[in-house]
């Protein structure tokens, strides 16, 4: 996997932080805003939309390695010219709210599609939340096979919760911490756990076999960066605190 030894170390240690600006978001002032509170709240990674501009942007504002996300291989060229370390097929959640849903067989074609484009270029690829849990560790499987080096869960866009607090924070998670807890089990790469997480569940992802997770909208919808900040550093301290408690035992 040709990623940055500070991002493999990451990802062999559970702590992996990637924070995501948004696939849809093509704000410049969002996006810095974004970038800026990620590296300053010691995230690992940020993922932008595929726009050329708007890597670079993120790059100069945080000096982290940049993820771009996509559902068109045709348009990861341009990003990786512009200094784009890690691709992904995935972060649907701006599509469902228009009913665009993504069967198996299609994010497999699209994976196939980018890896004959880009075959030097780490490529993780989000497994849709729309599939049942052996739907979606079978195609997971078969993900690897077309190329995958990473494979992505999601689930937040589905998931109802009822409770309030703690329970409520829970329930918002349960999706894709039990695809997390499926697929990692069924691949040999690494899985990255995301869509619905906060800073109660980050240690959930890591005992469900994650070995990294990725934070959106916790970050991203907030319109104040100092507000930012405090969240990507909750963040970061609870996968660093379950990692030093493992370490201890």
């Amino acid at each position: 996997m040709l990623l940055p030894n500070l991002l493999k170390a990451a990802l062999n240690e559970q702590r992996l932080l990637k924070v995501i600006a948004g696939l849809a978001n093509f704000d410049p002032a969002s996006v810095a805003m974004v970038a800026r509170a990620a590296a300053a709240g010691g995230a690992d990674l940020i993922d932008v939309a595929c726009d050329p501009a708007i890597v670079q942007l993120a790059a100069a504002e945080s000096g982290l390695p940049i993820c771009v996300s996509a559902v068109d291989p045709e348009l990861f060229p341009a990003a990786v010219a512009a200094g784009a370390t890690l691709l992904e097929i995935g972060n649907y959640d701006s599509f469902y709210a228009q009913g665009r849903v993504f069967s198996g067989a299609e994010v497999l074609e699209l994976t196939r599609r980018t890896k004959a484009l880009l075959p030097q270029l780490s490529l993780s690829v989000t497994v849709p939340h729309t599939m049942a849990l052996d739907q979606q560790e079978q195609l997971a499987i078969e993900l690897v096979a077309a190329g995958a080096d990473l494979i992505q869960t999601e689930g937040g866009t589905s998931a109802r919760p009822y409770s309030a607090g703690i329970q409520g924070l829970i329930e918002k998670a349960a999706p894709t911490l039990a695809a997390a807890h499926c697929i990692s089990r069924a691949v040999q790469v690494p899985v990255l756990c995301a869509s619905g997480l906060s800073a109660t569940t980050l240690p959930m992802a890591q005992a469900a076999g994650a070995a990294g997770v990725g934070v959106g909208s916790a970050v991203n919808r907030l319109s104040d960066e100092i507000a930012m900040l405090a969240v990507v550093r909750g963040l970061r301290e609870a996968l660093v605190a379950r990692v030093s408690l493992t370490h201890q035992r």
